[in-house]
């Protein structure tokens, strides 16, 4: 099969190729995509040429083979339709939408077991949207948020107000949300946080309170290496950071002089691809699948896409988010 392809073949380079797929086998469905949505994070990583070269680009994912060296297919977030199905497949398979952790492409196969159907009471836009509730669902499963707690987020994007969202579950002391663009502030304060505040500001909401104040729980979701320093200040005495940006290959001081070690500062690396391994007793991939499915459906997507780009212009659409556009959040690219 001769399908068209999103290829990053440079820095800040992406054109949609021409490539050749196999034929699908007998336990594979083929795949007709609708949508797709672009990560501000990773993605903007390999475009920027800030993704390190030597690191496999994920292994627990089938479809994103090699390493992050260009020229590359890369992208985790599409919804399709099966139309077509090998002989191994049950034919209920057909016609059904699911969701696919794959590469912008126009059509594909995979196995069944690396789709997700898409619930009936969710539309596309949403569905494309589920790697970042699952994402979110997993910094959660990780911070283990308490009763109580005062939890800040770095990073309002699409990844930080997923999560914003969820932790306004939580009954929480407080939720500060810690951003330097103010449209972003304001979508925080409507996805549950307390307070949106500008990064010179993220003192602000403890000083307020009491001045020995300070967090208890932070996320740190900006993808700026520089903000950690920025987290680990707001963070209390046997306070926990979660670490949820892939810096890739920027590199920033990290100063470790100060409170931190008297303090007693747990800082956490959170990653999607795997879970926790104290909590993988319990949890299982499809369990948190189900669990980020149910917390999808509390997130407002319609908020968070501000623009629809034809997939045929895919390049303009990294170029808005390369660009930090104002009012620019998510980025879909339509295939219709």
């Amino acid at each position: 099969m001769t399908e068209r392809a999103l290829v990053f073949t440079g820095e800040r380079e992406v054109s949609v190729r021409s490539v050749e797929t196999p034929a699908p086998d007998e336990d594979e469905v083929v795949v007709d995509t609708d949508l797709s949505a672009i990560s501000s994070g990773t993605e903007l990583l390999v475009y920027r040429d800030q993704a390190p070269s030597g690191v496999t680009a994920d292994a627990s994912l089938e479809t994103l083979n090699g390493d992050l060296s260009y020229p590359l297919q890369y992208g985790y977030s599409l919804v399709g339709t099966v139309v077509d199905a090998g002989s191994d497949v049950d034919d209920a398979w057909i016609d059904r939408e699911v969701i696919a952790f794959h590469p912008h492409q126009t059509r594909f196969s995979a196995t069944t077991d690396c789709l997700t159907p898409l619930p009936s009471d969710l539309d596309r836009r949403a569905g494309v949207l589920f790697p970042s509730a699952e994402t979110a669902t997993n910094f959660l499963l990780d911070g283990a948020p308490k009763v109580g707690e005062r939890v800040v987020v770095f990073g309002a994007g699409v990844i930080g107000l997923c999560t914003i969202r969820l932790l306004a579950e939580f009954p929480l002391d407080s939720l500060v949300a810690v951003e330097p663009q103010s449209s972003r502030r304001e979508l925080a304060l409507s996805f549950g946080a307390d307070e949106a505040v500008p990064p010179e500001d993220a003192d602000a909401p403890f000083d307020a309170v009491d001045s020995d104040a300070s967090a208890d729980l932070v996320y740190e979701l900006s993808g700026q290496p520089a903000v950690l320093d920025d987290a680990v200040d707001v963070a209390g005495y046997d306070s926990r950071i979660v670490v949820g940006s892939w810096y890739g290959s920027k590199r920033s001081p990290l100063d470790l002089g100060g409170s931190f070690h008297r303090d007693r500062i747990d800082i956490t690396a959170s990653q999607v691809s795997t879970i926790d391994p104290t909590l993988r007793g319990r949890w299982s991939q499809d369990r948190r699948t189900h669990t980020a499915l149910e917390n999808l459906r509390a997130i407002d997507h319609e908020a968070l896409i501000t623009d629809v780009v034809s997939f045929d212009r895919a390049a303009d659409a990294y170029e808005r988010l390369d660009e930090r556009r104002a009012g620019t959040l998510q980025v879909l690219l339509s295939y219709e």
